[in-house]
Order: structure tokens, then sequence, then C-alpha cells
């Protein structure tokens, strides 16, 4: 018989809110932390997934404003620009022996987190997914596949190991990878182009990558060597080729947030790059200018 493990999810939100389903779904306890109101109606409906790759199905959740007990994980899903607040959440003496796993665009998070929690309980990871929450406990999950790359450099391997697994087994294609700093970039290289041009432009990535070519093979070669200097080499052609591979009406989460009026992850990707560029002395001239035109729209 498997073993059931307690997993509380900060965020219940497109990415949380599939993962607390799947998770339960496959047998597992979950803890969902979030807002009176949402953690009212989790309780009460659970959350509905609806899915291509999933299928649509209901999974009961437990919910509650803030974590109160040890639990085995804690999978940390908000947006960066709440990630402060949302803490408030999580107590550390709350947490027992749990890893944290903080699945957020960007690369700096990590730090701000070991600061507050074990830092060697602290598990960065990246997820590929994507994932809409269209209300509180209904979630759209449009992408053919979920992965989810976990890390910690400091973190046992065998935790690491575990947790991979116990997310496999719900569905996801996860496993474990041996650097940390590689697989942050990794994310970071590919997001920040995309983000950035799309946002900017407010435009689909098929017009985008078309109408301003130049411009989005730039911002590649520019991510691509902060990467590099950061440690974690990264190929630009063969990201420039994986753009030209994603559907034309392809948007960006933060092209996404701009549409809908919500606070934009512009800090947490185009500030944490250029801020990364100018300490090793990277020239990235393109991402500078297309984050100060964003900053000067309002974002």
């Amino acid at each position: 018989m498997a073993i059931q493990h307690t997993v509380a999810v900060l965020g219940p939100g497109g990415t949380g809110g599939l993962l607390a389903a799947l998770l339960s779904r496959s047998g597992h306890r979950v803890v969902c932390l979030a807002q009176d109101r949402t953690a009212d109606t989790l309780r009460r409906t659970g959350i509905t997934v609806r899915s291509k790759q999933f299928g649509e199905f209901t999974a009961p959740v437990e919910a509650d404003t803030e974590l109160r007990e040890p639990v085995d994980a804690c999978l940390i899903t908000v947006k960066h620009t709440a990630l402060g607040a949302a803490l408030t959440r999580i107590p550390p003496a709350a947490l027992g022996d749990a890893l944290v796993v903080p699945l957020l665009n960007g690369v700096e998070h990590p730090a701000a987190l070991r600061a507050r929690y074990r830092p060697d309980r602290v598990a960065p990871a990246v997820i590929r997914v994507e994932s809409t929450r269209l209300a509180p406990g209904l979630i759209e999950h449009g992408s053919p596949f979920t992965e989810v790359d976990l890390a910690g450099d400091a973190v046992p391997r065998d935790r690491l190991d575990a947790l991979a697994a116990t997310l496999t087994a719900a569905g996801t294609s996860a496993r474990t990878v041996g650097d940390e700093t590689a697989a942050l970039w990794a994310k970071m290289a590919f997001l920040a182009p995309f983000a950035l041009l799309t946002t900017r432009y407010g435009l689909p990535l098929g017009e985008a990558r078309t109408r301003h070519r130049d411009e989005l093979r730039a911002l590649v070669a520019e991510t691509a060597a902060v990467s590099r200097a950061c440690g974690a080499p990264v190929d630009p052609a063969g990201a420039l080729a994986r753009y030209d591979t994603f559907p034309p009406t392809t948007k960006s989460s933060m092209q996404r947030d701009a549409e809908a009026g919500r606070p934009l992850e512009l800090d947490a990707i185009g500030g944490a790059l250029l801020r990364a560029a100018e300490r090793h002395g990277v020239p990235a001239p393109v991402t500078a200018r297309l984050v100060r035109e964003l900053r000067d729209a309002g974002h």
C-alpha cells in the first residue's frame, strides 16, 4: 500500500490547485492555505480540474487560512508579487521537518525563504505547465504536460527523490535534478524573453516572434549570457528554436496578468535578470529597455 503524505499548498491557484487536486486524487491528504473566502469554498466543493491530460475530476481537500500542524511538504505556488504576505500563513514553527518547495518564477526567492525557514529544507522547484484558476476551486489545465524539476543543493537527496516519486505517481512528470542554479536559470532563460516581449507589445507568441524577431533574438542572447555568468550554461539557438514550436496563440502568464489588470512579476523576472547582469558586468540593453518601458506604462 502506498504511503499517504500530508502536503500543504500555499496558493491553490492555477498551478497549486492542479497539484493539490492531483495529490488528493492519488490518496494523499492535502491542506490548501488561502484567504477565508477561498478556504471556505474549497472545504465545501473541493477542487475541480478540467484537463486534456487528466480528464475532468473533482478532488476533496482540506483548507485553512494558516498552517497549524507539521506536514511532509509545503508547496508554495503563489505569484512572486504575493509571496511576502502569503508567507504569514506558514509560521516557521508549524512546519516541523517539512520540505518547503517554492514553484515560483525568478531566481531570488530561495534566499528569502532560507532566511525564514530551515535552509536545508528549502527545495526550489521548476514547473512547466499551463494551468489557470477560473474561480476558487475550478482549474483549467491546458498544456499536454505537467513537468516538475526538484532541486535544493543542501536538501537530503532521498527527501527530494521521495517527493518526486509522489508527484510522479500523482500524474506529473517529476524528477530530481542535481544543480539548483542550473534548474532555476534554465526556466528564467526561457521565461524572461517570452514574458517581456509578449507583455511589452500585447501580442501572443506567434505574432511577437515574427514581428519582433530581432528583439527576441537579442533578449535570448542577453539572458543566455547572464545565465552563463551565473554558472548555468544555456543554448541560445535551442531556446530560440523552442519558441517556434509553441502554438502561435500562446501567451505568457505575465501578459495574461497585464490583460487582467493584475500586478506583474516584472521585478522577479526582468528586475532579477538585470540585477544579475549588473553583478556580473554583462550588458543587457534590450532587456533593460523593455523593463523600463513596461514600468513607464504603469507596471
